[in-house]
């Protein structure tokens, strides 16, 4: 599967956004960047599908301006004046040219869900290979009003269950794209977020 993180080269603050040309080319996420359709265009000229990890304003402002552009099915947790198809937990996805299982992960956001197939995560913001807080194994922020730090625990649990040994990439909201032992990253980032002290030292 070619994946492409297209709000790479954004200035502005933003998710990361990937593109999975395959089978069904699909977008993860919109991001905030004004220049995303077009750094889309510069990889395909069709989106078939959008699938949204939560709602967010830095994963979906330019969520619109996808769907004039590419008219894609749009796939979403919770309601939005751009969705088409709801998702549960237990659902099927197909991105780019791999099936993943959606996995509901809350903590960060009510309405967080992750995609896990046999070979890749996309993670959204639960967890996240690096950020400003940990160079290896981080976690979605949960010092906000309607986060939970131990629901988000619940979460990180959750996906390590349902997730299937072999796992080598990870497409996480924020920070850099992993590619390894995904597992153990994930089990990282679960022993940071189980120590409840706060991620930021401003929290």
């Amino acid at each position: 599967m070619e994946v492409h993180h297209v709000t790479e080269d954004a200035e502005t603050f933003t998710c990361n956004a990937f593109l999975a040309v395959g089978a069904k080319t699909t977008l993860v996420d919109a991001g905030t960047w004004d220049g995303v359709v077009d750094e889309i265009r510069s990889h395909t000229g069709h989106v078939d599908t959008v699938v949204v990890t939560h709602q967010h304003g830095d994963h979906v402002a330019q969520l619109e301006a996808i769907v004039d552009a590419f008219d894609p099915d749009v796939y979403a947790y919770a309601d939005h004046p751009a969705r088409t198809h709801p998702l549960a937990d237990g659902d099927e996805v197909t991105i780019g040219d791999e099936t993943f299982d959606v996995v509901y992960t809350p903590g960060h956001a009510d309405d967080h869900v992750s995609f896990v197939s046999d070979r890749s995560l996309f993670s959204g913001d639960v967890v996240v290979h690096d950020d400003g807080a940990f160079d290896y194994g981080s976690f979605g922020r949960t010092d906000m009003a309607g986060q939970s730090r131990e629901r988000l625990i619940e979460s990180i649990e959750e996906l390590l269950e349902r997730m299937p040994d072999g796992v080598s990439r990870m497409y996480a909201g924020h920070g850099g794209v992993f590619e390894g032992d995904v597992r153990d990253v994930v089990e990282t980032a679960l022993k940071h977020a189980e120590k409840r002290e706060p991620k930021y030292p401003d929290e």
